[in-house]
């Protein structure tokens, strides 16, 4: 959940910074970098949420969790832009309510 908030916090942050500081737009604009970071959200994100089906014996939280990191590899086969930024988001508050179910059946 806490790298999900931090993809959040990244989109955003990127866009504020691409704002202030033209000069470090060429790094945090590249496709690469967001396709690199995307795919480690995605393996860790199917990891922590497979941990938690296995603990947890409960699958509820796997499931939604997967729609929301299919979003996300959906966002990787679209061009880097408005779109593929929104699916990411979108596909990362899919993943934060798995990820936020997962915590809640350990209790």
């Amino acid at each position: 959940m806490g790298l999900s908030g931090l993809c959040v916090a990244h989109c955003f942050a990127t866009a504020l910074i691409l704002g202030l500081l033209a000069s470090a737009g060429g790094f945090f604009a590249s496709p690469l970098f967001h396709e690199t970071g995307l795919v480690l959200a995605i393996l860790l994100g199917a990891v922590a949420l497979g941990h938690g089906a296995v603990v947890h014996g409960f699958m509820m939280p796997a499931a939604i969790g997967s729609l929301g990191l299919g979003i996300m590899a959906g966002a990787l086969t679209m061009d880097h832009g408005l779109q593929e930024s929104v699916y990411t988001l979108l596909g990362v508050g899919i993943l934060a309510l798995g990820h936020d179910l997962n915590h809640r059946a350990g209790r």
